[in-house]
């Protein structure tokens, strides 16, 4: 028996499973104290419970996707929409060394896949599935190369690929808050007098300026759509002249002109509505991602899974605590720049965003950390990832598969 579930019962569902979390995460001290987004939380409830019904009852619940993937597109508008050039020119130089990192952190994933794959007398094609294809790449990479490996004859791989990238956003969203809240309380760090950039923060503000008006609804609304609709023209213009694109981040560039656009007419956008779209977008983006897993798919290759997930994670959590914040001075802002590269390297910029946004509601904001981490996921670790497993590919036990 199947049960689909469609449209606007799609998101009724995902707005109580946040609900839920947000429920869970004020009354059990484990989730608040560890930071855990409640998006994290409730939505991972849910695929238990729909599991549950398919695994006893034999009920598959199908969710339909197709507005989580319009979330998706407006939460990397409104981050496009925040970026101004002054404050992209203000990140240079921590943008420079983070993304040198996140580099770094590519390599290593695809180590350690390829040498847990060998060690196992397996394929190394499924060590490159277990490394930055799936974890730093997310479903998108891992949906597309997945397709690849199977096409070149590894069974499974699509499969295997999407498991690893289901496994990874769990982790990333389960220990990045943990390690940012550990990393402020042992240093004692306190956020710098800056101006908030980000939806977990809201200053108290007075006059007409705190207040949210119609028209700055309407306005976002617009943009919003503008952005999503030009970042396709342009992503179809592109793929015509052989290079394609992925569609959050055409319509994060278009946001990016717009609204430097609009400062320069000196006509500026609503940044309290904007933040507030970016935050809806995202919460039910992860609500939707975590509340559709499908657990049952993924039980035949959990125990290989787990050793991989424990490996990347431990790899991950080394490079967030020892080099993203070290690196960048150990202060406020490094420790939730770490949170955020822990659902950077192993999920998703949604999942990085989540986590800091866990972080900064408790202890403070971070505008620096808001500004790089999301560029960081949305331009070069994307691209960068195209390259190292181009580079990884090419190599010797490579040239058989």
């Amino acid at each position: 028996m199947e049960i689909d579930v469609n449209n606007l019962d799609v998101v009724i569902v995902a707005v109580l499973v946040l609900f839920l979390g947000q429920l869970l995460t004020r009354n059990i001290p484990f989730l608040y104290r560890y930071n855990i987004p409640a998006a994290v939380t409730g939505g991972i409830i849910c695929s238990l419970l729909v599991a549950v019904l398919e695994g006893v009852w034999g009920i598959r619940i199908i969710f339909d996707l197709q507005l989580r993937d319009l979330f998706l597109l407006f939460f990397f508008s409104t981050i496009g929409l925040g970026a101004k050039l002054k404050t992209l020119i203000q990140g240079g130089k921590i943008l420079a060394i983070l993304s040198a990192i996140a580099a770094v952190l590519l390599v290593v994933q695809n180590l350690l896949g390829v040498g847990l794959a060998l060690l196992a007398g397996a394929e190394p094609g499924y060590g490159m599935l277990a490394g930055s294809v799936s974890f730093a790449g997310g479903h998108g990479t891992a949906i597309a190369w997945g397709q690849v490996a199977a096409d070149a004859g590894i069974y499974g791989a699509e499969e295997f690929a999407i498991a690893c990238a289901t496994f990874g956003l769990i982790a990333g969203g389960v220990i990045g808050g943990p390690i940012g809240g550990w990393l402020i309380t042992k240093h004692q760090l306190q956020p710098t007098a800056n101006i908030c950039a980000e939806p977990a923060c809201r200053e108290p503000e007075t006059g007409r300026d705190s207040e949210t008006h119609i028209n700055d609804v309407l306005g976002t609304i617009l943009v919003l759509c503008l952005c999503v609709s030009a970042g396709d023209i342009v992503n179809s213009h592109l793929a015509m002249k052989g290079l394609s694109l992925p569609g959050f981040l055409t319509a994060m560039m278009v946001g990016i002109v717009i609204t430097n656009l609009a400062d320069f007419f000196d006509r500026p956008l609503s940044k309290v509505t904007i933040d507030r779209a970016g935050e809806l977008n995202l919460e039910l983006f992860l609500a939707m991602s975590l509340m559709s897993m499908q657990l049952l798919s993924l039980v035949e290759s959990a125990g290989p899974m787990l050793v991989m997930v424990l490996a990347q994670t431990f790899a991950t959590t080394l490079v967030a605590v020892y080099l993203v914040f070290v690196v960048t001075g150990k202060t406020y802002d490094s420790a939730v720049m770490a949170s955020g590269f822990c659902g950077l390297g192993l999920g998703a910029t949604p999942v990085a965003i989540a986590n800091m946004t866990a972080v900064t509601i408790k202890y403070g904001p971070s505008q620096l950390a808001f500004l790089v981490i999301p560029l960081i996921g949305a331009f070069f670790i994307d691209l960068m990832n195209a390259f190292v497993i181009k580079f990884f590919l090419a190599l010797p036990f490579f040239s058989g598969g």
